[in-house]
Parts: structure tokens; sequence; C-alpha cells
């Protein structure tokens, strides 16, 4: 008698993260526990509070003389003017502090405190999934993706080409990063429309994201707010990183098109095609006879794109984050059900709905926080920093640029946060450039080529928040990206060899 073997299927996202998870565990305990001790300028009082490794407070007065004196090389200006708003870790100050290694009580509750922590970018998500909801339901969606894949008919690679290269631009000049997660629902029938599969739409906004953040230009949270830690004008080695954006998009673009029109002309050798029927099924609402697209159903998508507009600007301009941006997207999810004629309960059910759609991906965003969370309590992140600066120390300058891009990919993958790995990092790894003859922006596009790189792939990064919200597993992520990512890092390292050398 045969017997159905049960096929063996990758692990989900919560998966993979609690892997990681336990990983980082087993690591506070085979880590000796460190700290630098960290700088933060107290605006009320005019004065640098320092933090020790022991966790003691010192007070110094706000002066050049106390920056140079500590050894930190940046103007006292960067401070006061709010440029550098985190604790800055003070070279030479590394000490191995007592060990705090994450338990099994601990593992088990960082996903609840990351959930916590994560908070307003879990509500931002809910949110965005109701006003997905209430669009889904008026038929908005179904007419309006109908007379788009009309008009993009024979060019459907232009969808590629704009979306990428208008997310890059948001990468680059003002962090464009988890913004992105509100336009999944919308573009991936679109793409899929076309002829694409939801693996071009992912690379679309993803990786658009992720180059233009790479390769940032002036964007705050990584190339201004790191060459201000780094003691240099956020100008320096600004065109090497804009040529390397141009060059780099391009490469990505091609890419991405390749594969696509690929699985365009033949829909089995998507690396998602065992997914198709129920990926369609979950995006695709179009009936068999499609809506018409009135001016109800036209006002509704108008103001649902005028609103991600507005969001660009109150971002890049008016230091927006998720409180104001959910706020935003409430008032149009309000407006929306207005305006869709549907009723109060109608419109209310379906919003609940819309949002329920996404607590998958809200409870993958906590888990992802716990790692950090992880790791941050078991004090062995700057443990980790002070390890690699014996690795650089006194190399030649061409082998310093191309370790440090190692490096800081590494770095990339326990501390993600991009501004908080810059003023961690920077007023150690700065100074190691003097100390090999090359200009300081090197470290500074290392820093920004190591860990856009690792951003392609870390668990502890967007990527698999990502890929829940179209229900893609990380296997498939991971073989489609590899090659470019490769490509990619063997380009971020002649651009730099290229600037230490020039």
């Amino acid at each position: 008698m045969k017997t159905n073997k049960k096929k063996r299927s990758f692990p989900t996202a919560y998966t993979v993260l609690f892997i990681v998870l336990v990983f980082a565990a087993v690591l506070t305990h085979m880590i000796p526990a460190g700290s630098y001790a960290k700088l933060l300028y107290e605006a009320d009082a005019s004065s640098f509070s320092i933090t020790m490794p022991d966790g003691s407070m010192q007070e110094m007065p706000a002066t050049q003389d106390t920056l140079e004196e500590l050894g930190i090389k940046v103007d006292l200006e960067k401070f006061t003017d709010g440029s550098i708003y985190k604790p800055v870790a003070i070279p030479g100050s590394y000490e191995q502090i007592e060990s705090n290694p994450q338990g099994v009580m601990e593992v088990i509750q960082a996903p609840i405190s990351g959930v916590y922590e994560t908070i307003d970018i879990i509500m931002f998500v809910f949110i965005i999934g109701g006003i997905i909801g209430i669009l889904n339901n008026s038929g908005a969606f179904d007419a309006g993706f109908a007379s788009l894949s009309r008009a993009t008919k024979g060019r459907e690679y232009l969808l590629i080409v704009i979306v990428t290269f208008l997310i890059a631009l948001g990468g680059t000049t003002f962090g464009l990063a988890e913004e992105t997660i509100a336009l999944y629902p919308i573009l991936v029938p679109v793409f899929m429309i076309a002829g694409y599969d939801a693996i071009v739409c992912i690379a679309a906004l993803y990786m658009g994201s992720s180059i233009g953040t790479m390769f940032s230009t002036v964007n705050p949270f990584s190339s201004v707010i790191a060459s201000n830690a780094a003691g240099i004008a956020f100008t320096n080695g600004l065109a090497f990183r804009l040529i390397g954006l141009i060059i780099a998009t391009i490469i990505t673009v091609v890419y991405i098109i390749r594969y696509a029109e690929k699985i365009k002309k033949n829909p089995e050798t998507s690396l998602i095609f065992s997914q198709k029927t129920e990926i369609e099924k979950r995006f695709l609402h179009v009936n068999k006879e499609v809506p018409e697209f009135t001016f109800r159903r036209k006002t509704m998508l108008a103001l649902f794109v005028a609103a991600f507009g507005i969001m660009i600007w109150g971002v890049s301009s008016q230091d927006w984050w998720f409180m104001e941006m959910t706020a935003l997207f409430l008032v149009v999810g309000i407006l929306i059900g207005i305006i869709s004629g549907m009723g109060e309960k109608d419109a209310v059910n379906h919003f609940v709905a819309g949002a329920a759609d996404l607590v998958g991906v809200a409870l993958t965003i906590g888990v992802a926080r716990a790692v950090n969370l992880i790791m941050d309590n078991g004090l062995i992140s700057d443990s980790i920093l002070h390890s690699t600066t014996q690795i650089v120390d006194g190399m030649n300058g061409g082998i310093f640029a191309i370790i440090m891009l190692l490096v800081f990919s590494v770095l990339g993958f326990f501390i993600p946060s991009s501004s908080g790995l810059a003023v961690l990092s920077m007023p150690i790894m700065a100074p190691l450039a003097d100390t090999v003859g090359i200009p300081r922006e090197v470290v500074v596009s290392a820093y920004q080529y190591g860990q856009g790189l690792m951003a392609f792939i870390t668990p502890t990064g967007l990527i698999l928040v990502t890929l829940s919200m179209v229900d893609v597993t990380y296997d498939k992520w991971l073989k489609f990206i590899m090659p470019l990512m490769g490509i990619i890092g063997v380009f971020a390292a002649i651009m730099l060899t290229i600037q230490a050398l020039v």
C-alpha cells in the first residue's frame, strides 16, 4: 500500500525569526558583555550627560573642549542644533561588564515586549489594512486595476522602472522604508494583472527602498547623522554615493526586468508558481464583470493616492513619524468610508476585516523587534563592535575599505537601525581611517553599503515583514535575491576601493 509523504515546506516568517531569536539568546551566553560610555546632549541643561559602562552617570559642560577631551571629533553645533540626538559612543571607553545572558523567560517575553515597542508601526499597518478592506469591497480597486492594465498594455515593464526609481529616490533622500508597507496591497495586484508575479512587485518596492538607503545621498537618518558623528560634512563623499545610486538602481531594474519578462513568457518559471492560485485569490478581486470606474470610485482612489503624497511631505519636511502618518490615514479612511456610500455599518465591518487580514504582519514586526531586544538586554552589541575594531586597525587603505564593508554588513545584522548604528559606530570607526591614511567619508560609505547590503536579507529588518504581506516564504526570496546581492556587493566594494585610493 502506497503512502503519500507530506511535502516539506520552508518555515514561516515566525519560525525563522524565532530561530534567530534563540540564536541571539545563545550568543549572550557566549560573547562577553561590554559597553562603551555614551554621551548625550541635554538641551534643557545645556550640558553633556555621560553614562559610564557600569551605569553611573556624569555631567560635563557642553563645550568643544569637552568633545576634544573625550576624543569625539565632532563640532559642538551638531549636538546643539539637534543633528545628533542619540547617545554617542566615546572612543577608548569600552569596558567588559557583568554578563546578562538571556534565558528561556527572556526569550518568551521578548516578542511581547517587541509588540509593545513597535505598536506605532503596528497601528499604521492596521489602519492601512482597514482602508484596503473598504476599497476592495467598494469595487474601486477592481475598476482602477482594470483601467491601469489597459493603459500599460504592451509597456508593462515601465511599472518596474517607475516604481523602483521613485522608491529609490525616496530612500536616498529621506530614508523611505517602513512607509512602503502600505503600498504592497495596492501594487501587488497591479503587477499581477500586468503578467508578473508577486516577487516582481516585492523586488521593485523593497529593492528600490534598499538601494536608495544603501546609497543614501542626503538621507538624514544615515548619510547626515553618520557624517556628523564621524566629524565631517555630509557632502564629503556625496558624489561617489550619487554615482553609486544611479548605477546600482540601473543594475537592480535590469535584474528585475529580466526575471519579470522571463516569467511573463512562461509563468511556470516563477519562483512562486506553486502559490499562483493562492496569491491570485487573495489579491485579485476582479469580478467576471468589471465594475464601472465611476466618479465615486475615482475619487476614493485619488484620495488614497493623495494621502501618500501628503505622507511623504510630512516625513521629509515636517518631522512626521508613525503617529502623524497613522492619524493621516485614519482621517483618509473615514473620508473614503463616507464617499463609498456603503453605509456606516458595512464600512466599519469592512474596515475591521481589512485590518484583521494584517494581524500576521503586525506580529511579525513585533517578533523582529524582539531579536534586537535580546541583544540589547544581553549587552553584546557594543562587544561585537569593539571586536571588529581590532580587525581593521592598522590595515592598508584599500583592504581597510573592503574589510569595513564586511564589518558593517555583520554589524547591520545585529544593529538594523541606521541611525543607531551610525552614532554607536562612527565615533569609534571613523578615527581608524586616519590611522591608515584615507578620508573618513570612506568609513561613512562603508557603513551605508554594508548595512544596506545586509538589509537585502536580514531577518531582523523589514524583509520578513514584507514577505508576510504577500505570503512569500523566505527561501523563495533568498533564491531570487542572492545573485543580485552578490552583484551589488562586488559593485559596492569596487566603489569603496576607488574612493579610498582617489
